[in-house]
């Protein structure tokens, strides 16, 4: 979440909640919320580290409210990350252990495993899909998350087919 902040505050000095919602607008409902206290203990370290530097603003018969901006450290460190490439593949999927694990032990049947799992992701599948005909259609960035988890989802269901098909 720290980049993430660092990121949005690229924009401009903003305090915490104005963070949360700023992620909530972007990323729409398919993108799990941060917790605004998470967000405030994450601005807290990024100030330690020199990332961000906080200032308490005045408000008129309100407690003072604190912003955060990025510092120079803080702006490199954001770029950086953009920078950078995403993860390699999921390789240490939990999932493929315990099917991988499953004759070994002796403990679970795998195409049992695949069926259970198949399940699983059809039913996101669809909650994905009701949650993108909700979804509000001008939030770009949000129907395009909600795109990417179903394909995704689609080539895990594609390899299901395949586990199966390998090991009957």
């Amino acid at each position: 979440m720290r980049l993430q902040l660092l990121a949005l505050l690229a924009r401009g000095p903003a305090h915490g909640y104005e963070l949360k919602l700023a992620f909530e607008q972007l990323l729409g409902t398919a993108y799990p919320q941060p917790n605004v206290g998470q967000i405030y203990v994450t601005l807290g370290r990024l100030e330690e580290t020199g990332l961000i530097k906080g200032e308490d603003v005045e408000q008129a018969g309100r407690p003072n409210k604190r912003t955060y901006h990025l510092t120079d450290a803080g702006q490199e460190a954001v770029s950086a990350w953009f920078a950078e490439t995403a993860d390699e593949p999921r390789v240490r999927d939990e999932f493929f252990m315990k099917l991988a694990l499953a004759p070994f032990s002796g403990l679970a049947d795998p195409i049992a495993l695949i069926n259970r799992q198949r399940r699983q992701y059809l039913n996101t599948m669809r909650d994905l899909s009701k949650l993108a005909a909700s979804e509000d259609r001008e939030n770009k960035i949000s129907q395009l998350l909600i795109e990417g988890a179903m394909l995704h989802l689609q080539a895990d269901l594609d390899w299901l087919e395949r586990c199966q098909q390998e090991l009957e």
